[in-house]
């Protein structure tokens, strides 16, 4: 311990201290201090647990949340069962010529998760909303079974009475059968055959693709409506109305986002340097504008945009509208006849790994002139099935 000594004695408290009094009194080491504790104490503290944060700690908490996810799905599913079980007919079928919307919801069945009723879940919730509708009816609601047995689906068999149904006729069973396709390819064939019947059956003004996992958010509805009423929305393909929260991050290929991170970062860092000058002695400077304009942008991504995004909730015109991203299809809304130009397009498609039907509506909305397609923020639907029907799943699935 000798070499400490003598540190201590070339080195003693009083000109530490005074060290230290050095870097808090001069603007960098004052903008040093900020960033260690702000990012090197306060947010691992706070973000641990948050999900889409790159401070969640996976080690600890993400098998339990996954976990407690399941469990909570689990619940939801059973309570769904007991609903329809119980359920008297109240929602019983009403079918209304070219509505105003059609939802119409894709099934299969989904062997692994069963006793989840993620089916069952996804129609309490839209009869719920349903009927909370104040006048006329928010929307006409089809289901459309894609098994190859009719039997299969047994969720399907406690709804066929409340909702309207379809699915193939035995003739188109058998065709499909006698045809060895890959997963990726029945999967778009199935969606197709969804869209095309769902325009035949009721000729519908507008289209909302719901695939059998999708739970709709409580301001569904509304939101819808005022995606509608906007002008963009005639002349667009599609609007995606989920992506998985894991891939909304800032730090992404998509342009636009960038824009907004550094639209977010310039606001902040502005509101931040008019206040500032009320609370001290501080003056304005390009320097301080770069800084907390850096420091802002850094917070927003490392806490994690989703729950930035979260705060549009507050209103359907608050929504943000954007240019579409290649994932996903749980949830797709189709203004006007453009689910005809959509089955079309994936008509003339063949899918495999690597260009499943996502995919292939982005390249075409891309490719095609004219066509434009976009994606809505925040998510309004959840993303509740952990177990897909066409993929090979988990033996025990994660949140990421």
């Amino acid at each position: 311990m000798e070499w400490l000594r003598r540190v201590r004695r070339r080195w003693p408290r009083p000109v530490a201290k005074d060290l230290l009094l050095r870097v808090r009194s001069r603007p960098a080491g004052q903008a040093l201090l900020l960033c260690v504790l702000t990012f090197g104490v306060l947010l691992p503290l706070l973000c641990q647990r948050m999900l889409y944060s790159y401070y969640f700690f996976r080690p600890w908490y993400l098998e339990p949340r996954s976990e407690a996810a399941l469990q909570e799905s689990y619940r939801r599913g059973q309570g769904a069962l007991s609903f329809w079980q119980k359920d008297t007919g109240a929602h019983a079928v009403q079918t209304q010529l070219e509505p105003h919307l059609l939802v119409t919801v894709v099934t299969a069945r989904r062997t692994e998760a069963r006793d989840y009723h993620y089916l069952l879940q996804v129609m309490q919730q839209l009869a719920g909303l349903l009927a909370s509708c104040s006048g006329e009816r928010c929307a006409q609601v089809l289901l459309c079974d894609v098994e190859s047995d009719p039997k299969a689906n047994e969720d399907l068999a406690l709804l066929e009475g409340r909702f309207q149904t379809v699915r193939r006729s035995v003739e188109e069973r058998r065709m499909m059968s006698g045809e060895s396709v890959n997963t990726f390819e029945k999967e778009k064939r199935d969606y197709v055959f969804c869209l095309k019947k769902g325009w035949e059956l009721l000729r519908p003004k507008n289209v909302v693709v719901l695939e059998d996992d999708a739970w709709p958010q409580p301001d569904f509805f509304p939101v819808i409506q005022d995606l509608l009423s906007r002008s963009f929305s005639s002349g667009t393909l599609y609007i995606k109305l989920y992506h998985p929260e894991r891939l909304q991050r800032y730090w992404n290929p998509e342009p636009y986002r960038l824009l907004e991170w550094l639209g977010l970062g310039l606001l902040a860092s502005s509101l931040l340097l008019l206040v500032l000058p009320y609370c001290s002695s501080f003056s304005f400077t390009l320097r301080h504008l770069l800084f907390f304009s850096v420091y802002t942008m850094a917070l927003a991504e490392l806490v994690g945009r989703h729950y930035l995004l979260e705060l549009r909730r507050a209103s359907p015109q608050l929504y943000a509208v954007s240019p579409a991203t290649e994932c996903c299809t749980p949830a797709m809304l189709y203004p006007g006849n453009a689910s005809l130009r959509a089955a079309r397009y994936l008509d003339g498609s063949f899918c495999v790994k690597g260009l499943a039907k996502d995919l292939v509506l982005f390249r075409m909305a891309r490719s095609f002139p004219g066509e434009r397609a976009h994606s809505l923020e925040p998510n309004l639907v959840a993303h509740i099935g952990a177990f897909s029907s066409v993929r090979p799943n988990p033996l025990r699935p994660s949140l990421l």
